[in-house]
């Protein structure tokens, strides 16, 4: 397999190895396994919420924050 400079590729042709990766991503059946820390942050994130500590927001309220 080729391994293509992405910085000698326009932009135009960037998205397009963007979108043949994504679909081939997407027909694979089995889904790619996720790093260990991943898991870290969401036990710590479902332990935040349990505690009480975490302070949730809606994606309305989100936007407005970032101002979108």
């Amino acid at each position: 397999m080729a391994v293509v400079d992405a910085k000698s590729m326009t932009p135009s042709q960037r998205v397009l190895a963007m979108e043949a990766l994504w679909e081939s991503m997407c027909q694979e059946e089995a889904e790619p396994p996720s790093p260990g820390w991943h898991e870290e942050i969401l036990a710590e994130r479902r332990a935040r919420i349990a505690a009480g500590e975490a302070e949730l927001v809606t994606l309305k309220q989100l936007k407005d924050q970032v101002g979108q």
